[in-house]
């Protein structure tokens, strides 16, 4: 069984708490920003953003789906070419789930598995049949991604090597313990460090 350790350190060290600073300084900017912005307005920057955010995770993945395409999709105008059409539905699943994180309609809290696990089942089952499948590079095996659920085969992200999948429950309660600890109020890495740790465990995928 592989250590937890493997994955720490969880946050940045900022002893002199220059991160921090930076960070309640963008929030208190952020709040006062919004409190100026009519309510209409910030709905369409919150639109916006949520699109801006899809195109450019979806690219990390390889994923390049144009933003007019992005745009037609949230409209329902879907291209014929199949393989246009999915990475459409792709940025429409992506668009819908962040509109129900930034609602509230997940599980409480956001930090457990409960709620990576929701993630993964609303966004996964809002996929076409053909995104749902990964392909082992080594093998030529075609390995099911099935919504809701850890994933349960080894795996490989360009040059890295995620946790084996009978270790993933290990490092998930890990993450949970480290970023839901009380010692976290007020640490401006907390955020952006869970992020990144997600995405090393690479916890759900198959």
């Amino acid at each position: 069984m592989a250590s937890t350790a493997l994955m720490e350190p969880l946050l940045p060290e900022d002893y002199k708490h220059v991160l921090e600073e930076l960070a309640t300084e963008l929030v208190d900017r952020a709040s006062r920003l919004g409190g100026r912005i009519h309510p209409v307005l910030r709905d369409s920057l919150g639109n916006l953003v949520r699109a801006m955010n899809c195109y450019y995770s979806n690219l990390i993945e390889g994923h390049d789906t144009h933003p007019i395409d992005i745009d037609r999709a949230l409209k329902g105008d879907y291209a014929n070419d199949a393989k246009r059409r999915n990475l459409q539905i792709e940025a429409q699943a992506h668009i819908d789930v962040q509109r129900l994180i930034d609602e509230g309609a997940g599980p409480a809290p956001v930090v457990s598995i409960e709620f990576l696990l929701w993630v993964h089942r609303e966004f996964c089952s809002r996929l076409p049949e053909e995104l749902l499948w990964v392909t082992n590079p080594a093998t030529g095996a075609k390995l099911p991604v099935v919504p809701g659920e850890l994933r349960k085969n080894h795996v490989q992200v360009g040059l890295h090597i995620p946790p084996d999948p009978d270790d993933i429950e290990n490092f998930l309660k890990r993450f949970v313990e480290a970023y839901q600890s009380k010692h976290l109020h007020g640490c401006a890495g907390s955020s952006p460090a869970l992020q990144h740790t997600t995405g090393w465990t690479d916890t759900p995928l198959p």
